[in-house]
């Protein structure tokens, strides 16, 4: 399901406000016109980065369709904002020095191969993120990461199996699964400000 930069920006804006309720106290909206959208399930990813310097601030999300998107967002967002064990929660007084980039994501697609040593030719850097799988641990890492860290897709793999916990050479076991999926992402280029569709 692909939005428009109009529907985008509105997404970024729910996302913001679902921030901003953690300390109004008031309940979040979603935009009218996009409620058949929002009403579908989907996968999602809120990320906050300081502002400026780009720092990574927070990212929480749902990797698979489990909840209405809308409902995906403002849960997303509140808890990069508030739940990334990562990092202390966000003050208030941080809303205007973050930065918030919603990402959109496709259905993951398992990569299935005969020998592990040819899944990072079927990674496309900088449009494929990725799902490590092995027995309970799991770990993800956006579409955006890879060419934002200078990664091939060998690094990428061995960076999402340690966010998985695992080591880093765990995507060449048989028990081992990998998925990719896409992403549509939309982002602030200042706090509140203009959005725009990161390619």
């Amino acid at each position: 399901m692909a939005f428009s930069l109009n529907e985008g920006r509105q997404l970024v804006t729910l996302a913001r406000s679902a921030i901003e309720a953690i300390f109004s106290q008031q309940k979040t909206s979603t935009p009218a016109e996009l409620a058949t959208k929002l009403a579908k399930q989907g996968g999602v990813f809120v990320t906050l980065h300081s502002y400026p310097g780009h720092e990574l601030r927070g990212c929480i999300g749902f990797p698979r369709a489990v909840l209405p998107l809308g409902q995906a967002i403002v849960q997303a967002a509140q808890g990069a904002a508030s739940q990334d064990p990562r990092f202390p929660p966000l003050h208030e007084a941080e809303l205007d020095a973050v930065i918030i980039e919603v990402s959109m994501l496709t259905q993951p697609k398992l990569i299935e191969v005969k020998d592990p040593h040819d899944c990072p030719k079927r990674i496309r850097i900088g449009l494929d993120g990725l799902i490590i799988q092995h027995g309970f641990y799991s770990g993800l890492l956006l579409p955006q990461v890879a060419p934002e860290q200078g990664w091939n897709a060998e690094q990428f793999l061995d960076h999402a199996c340690i966010k998985a916990g695992l080591s880093e050479k765990a995507w060449l076991e048989p028990s081992t699964k990998v998925y990719k999926f896409q992403a549509q992402i939309f982002s602030e280029t200042k706090p509140g400000g203009g959005v725009i569709e990161k390619k």
